[in-house]
């Protein structure tokens, strides 16, 4: 998968949870991030914003999970003595099940695919070709 082609598949997946309805490209992309922030704003009016803790796996899923959060105008934060990997927000129940944790694990399984696909190749051609897994031993105690 090229770049080009990893970017056109986030912003169909962003379409898909504004609910877009057309493909002008940069028009497109700002009015569908107006359409979830508006989606935000009045669910907050009707459904009270929780404090939310996440965990995330890894540095990728982090950066990709805070550049959403940002994105919707959201405040992440953690305490002081939580770990990198916490991340802490404000925010309606409904927005997070509806399109916040839906869109992030599309995006993320995207990404995620897009990064082993990248790692394997620059593997592959820089250090050694065999692509196996390891062999498994019986213990030999």
């Amino acid at each position: 998968m090229r770049e080009q082609d990893l970017l056109d598949k986030l912003r169909k997946i962003e379409r898909l949870y504004a609910g877009a309805t057309t493909h002008g490209e940069k028009e497109a992309a700002a009015e569908a991030i107006a359409r979830i922030k508006r989606r935000l704003g009045e669910a907050a009016k009707i459904d009270r914003p929780v404090e939310y803790k996440f965990t995330l796996v890894d540095g990728w899923s982090r950066k990709l999970f805070l550049a959403l959060l940002r994105r919707y105008a959201l405040k992440p934060y953690r305490r002081a003595r939580q770990r990198r990997n916490t991340v802490m927000v404000k925010v309606p129940r409904s927005f997070v099940e509806e399109t916040l944790w839906p869109e992030f694990l599309e995006l993320s399984a995207v990404l995620q695919s897009y990064l082993d696909e990248v790692t394997e190749r620059v593997i592959s051609q820089g250090i050694y070709a065999d692509e196996g897994d390891e062999e498994v031993v019986e213990d030999l105690d």
